[in-house]
């Protein structure tokens, strides 16, 4: 079976799950992202776009609720219905503009995790990309 790496780390300047955003802005402070050998090649390229999707694992999350009451309300709610990161796999993803590369190294804006966090994967931002295939007959859609 093959097996999953972190490819990476994630340094923020938060050391507190208390100070760390809720949720990442794109004016909060600089961040670096830190890709470990041998995923440095695979940096080729990504300075094309100017947003990135952060995949990364919550390390220090929970993950035995099913139900939470995320503003403390005594409303509890279905954990999927929410974007906590308490979680039974506790992947956040975050979508960050790129201000620069240097080596091995990111620096990004809209962060929102602990200082060192594990990375997973980095992606050029989807919403940067059109369908591959136009609509098929039976395909999901809004109306």
């Amino acid at each position: 079976m093959p097996r999953s790496y972190f490819i990476g780390r994630i340094r923020t300047p938060w050391d507190s799950r208390l100070l760390t955003p809720r949720q990442g802005r794109a004016d909060g402070p600089v961040c670096h992202i830190e890709i470990f050998e041998p995923w440095v090649a695979a940096l080729e390229d990504v300075a094309q776009f100017a947003r990135l999707e952060v995949l990364y694992w919550l390390h220090l999350s929970r993950r035995d609720l099913v139900r939470q009451s995320p503003a403390n309300d005594g409303a509890a709610r279905g954990t999927f219905s929410l974007r906590s990161p308490v979680r039974p796999n506790p992947i956040g993803t975050q979508i960050v503009e790129l201000v620069s590369i240097e080596g091995n190294m990111h620096s990004v804006r809209g962060m929102d995790c602990l200082d060192g966090t594990p990375l997973i994967d980095i992606k050029p931002d989807r919403t940067l990309f059109s369908p591959i295939a136009p609509p098929q007959p039976g395909d999901f859609q809004t109306s």
